[in-house]
């Protein structure tokens, strides 16, 4: 249940998001001497459907991502298993199923500046046979707001800013302990169609590291080789033909929840894993893929920030994930 200080939190973080985002939706276009800005207008005017330089969406799991197809509404879902594996320097062994959901909607706000919204959730299930008391869940919900605005008058240059409030804990409980407003800055600049840069910082107060870099390329070699190096999903497309897609993809993982163990409420625990894979993609028409893939999983760890209450170390192990995109 959302207890009186998490309603206080969220009522404050919708003032704050209402006082910041007004004048920035009012004003961020209305200097007519930004030329780019205008003759992007123009073009979307004669073509709503169109797509601009700088149409970039966020995806779950990912930073930033280049739309093909203007889609206002997309449903993102994946389940990733990892079995039984042992542990180090202690017995018993550990489990993990991992099942995540976001739904976005984008909007352009004065038919011009792009707002993506977003409600995602995220479940970590954990079967535990070592001695460290660990929860059998932790459990993410967040809302999120994005946009991309032109860079001042820098030609083919953006700033993105995105800010999602989120409650981390083990039972899909709302309290204000368990509250963080995760946020991402960074810049693009894109000298041509097939070349995106970024450079910027995700900054989650509380977490330790609270900041971590943001910086990579999206990279479109040819018409079937295309390269998304960006954290915390990197990732390397091969378009084999109109409905079938081979990528391999790295991956990071590194949050903390609020949990209830050793009769003790609000203890730290930080989960962390790493990824490497393979897999395919299948998309039958334009607005559903689904993607497959497996691969190893290493440098995992389940630990409490207070050394005395146990970490375990799992061992390197073995991982498959089904995903499901829906665009429309």
């Amino acid at each position: 249940m959302i207890t009186k200080e998490g309603g206080k939190v969220g009522f404050l973080f919708l003032l704050l998001c209402v006082l910041c985002f007004s004048p920035v939706l009012t004003n961020v276009y209305a200097d007519e001497g930004v030329d780019k800005a205008q003759a992007q207008a123009m073009a979307e005017a004669q073509d709503p459907n169109a797509v601009s330089v700088a149409d970039y969406r966020q995806e779950l799991g990912k930073a930033i991502t280049v739309e093909e197809e203007y889609m206002p509404q997309e449903l993102d879902t994946y389940a990733r298993f990892m079995p039984l594996s042992g542990v180090k320097s202690q017995s018993g062994k550990i489990g993990i199923i991992t099942a995540a959901s976001e739904y976005n909607y984008k909007i352009k706000a004065f038919d011009k500046l792009p707002i993506e919204f977003a409600l995602g959730t995220k479940y970590i299930g954990i079967s535990n046979t070592t001695a460290v008391q660990l929860p059998a869940r932790l459990t993410t919900f967040s809302l999120g707001v994005q946009t991309t605005l032109p860079f001042f008058n820098f030609d083919k240059t953006y700033f993105t800013v995105a800010l999602a409030p989120s409650f981390y804990t083990d039972n899909w409980n709302f309290r204000s302990e368990s509250f963080h407003l995760d946020q991402r800055y960074f810049m693009i600049y894109q000298p041509n169609d097939q070349l995106t840069l970024i450079l910027g910082a995700s900054y989650s107060p509380g977490f330790k590291p609270a900041v971590m870099p943001v910086a990579g390329a999206i990279y479109k070699y040819n018409d079937k080789l295309i390269f998304n190096i960006v954290p915390p999903t990197p990732e390397v497309d091969y378009i084999l033909n109109k409905k079938w897609t081979a990528f391999i993809q790295g991956g990071y993982v590194g949050d903390e929840y609020k949990v209830t163990q050793y009769n003790q409420k609000n203890l730290v625990l930080n989960y962390s894993e790493a990824r490497a894979g393979a897999g395919v993609k299948y998309s039958p028409n334009k607005n559903i893929e689904a993607c497959l893939s497996a691969g190893s999983v290493f440098n995992r760890s389940i630990e409490y920030r207070q050394d005395s209450l146990g970490k375990v170390a799992v061992n390197n192990g073995f991982y498959t994930e089904f995903r499901l995109n829906i665009s429309m």
